[in-house]
């Protein structure tokens, strides 16, 4: 017996060379994150420290009308409303068209003809470059309503775009997650599929759809090149999605950028030789702001609206 007892102890104490294996994987995992998260670090740390120090009411509440050259004035406030605009737009056609195309793949196609090819259009979209949805939107409007056309919701159809395919395959891959007893269980209670589908299956996957559909809209609030091409530039606050040209805060920073730093005259006593790089940076952090702000809004109403059994 005491033999016994003794062959067993060695083996319930892991011997050095495993505790050492075990010490180089976390070390090499603590050591992969580390790679990961320091440029985000450094982008943040870039974009907060050379960006704050314009954040005030000016930047946020003027925009640029009748603001010359090195003029330590006007804001961003005719981009940011701009951007918020042309991204409710997109949402508005990407988020029920994404949504309905993935209830269809999950709850109805089950991998029929029709699926496939709604499948495989969607993953030839996923990789179009942005430039191209662009130069489609600008096209489509241009055959009904001449050449020259500048509309915010160009913007908006070239950016639904890129957002559509994120939001179905975020929506697809949250609907199949949801486990067939559920289905079956409310079914087999004589309700009907499509109230099935409200009720038990878009209910419980709430969470995951909304993180999804954040994540898309976090794809295409930074856009620049389609915005260019359908909605152009303009220094004056436009509130009209119909009619005119849209500033948006990622061409607004492309725009000031590509000004750089503007020789001050001799007698322009507010000259700031960097002020259109710093209102870029400036611009940069509140795109960043907003994106968080739009994280944050997600959280809410995940908390709200997911079952009680999922809400952390």
């Amino acid at each position: 017996m005491t033999a016994q007892v003794a062959s067993a102890v060695p083996a319930l104490v892991p011997d050095a060379a495993r505790r050492r294996r075990d010490r180089w994987m976390a070390a090499v995992v603590w050591g992969a994150f580390v790679l990961a998260i320091a440029p985000l670090a450094s982008l943040l740390w870039t974009v907060l420290a050379k960006g704050v120090h314009r954040l005030d009411g000016g930047f946020l509440f003027y925009s640029m009308r009748n603001v010359f050259g090195g003029m330590d004035a006007g804001g961003a406030y005719h981009a940011i409303v701009g951007t918020l605009l042309i991204t409710a737009g997109t949402a508005l056609i990407s988020v029920p068209l994404g949504l309905f195309v993935a209830i269809y793949l999950v709850e109805y196609g089950r991998g029929g003809p029709l699926a496939r090819a709604v499948t495989f259009f969607v993953d030839v979209m996923t990789g179009i470059p942005s430039i191209v949805a662009g130069l489609f939107a600008y096209a489509v409007f241009v055959i009904f309503l001449g050449a020259g056309v500048r509309m915010g919701i160009m913007g908006s159809v070239a950016l639904s775009l890129l957002m559509t395919p994120v939001v179905v395959r975020s929506c697809e891959e949250m609907l199949r997650l949801v486990p067939n007893e559920l289905r079956e269980a409310a079914l087999a209670l004589g309700v009907p599929k499509w109230l099935t589908i409200v009720k038990v299956v878009l209910r419980t996957s709430i969470a995951g759809i909304t993180t999804g559909v954040l994540l898309a809209v976090a794809r295409v609030i930074g856009e620049t090149a389609p915005l260019l091409v359908a909605v152009g530039v303009t220094a004056s606050i436009n509130t009209d999605m119909a009619s005119g040209s849209m500033m948006t805060l990622p061409v607004f920073i492309y725009d000031q950028y590509k000004a750089g730093p503007v020789p001050c005259a001799a007698q322009a006593a507010d000259c700031v030789a960097t002020v259109n790089v710093d209102r870029a940076w400036t611009a940069a952090l509140v795109l960043i702001v907003i994106v968080l702000v739009l994280n944050l809004l997600g959280r809410l109403v995940t908390r709200l609206f997911a079952p009680k059994g999922v809400r952390n």
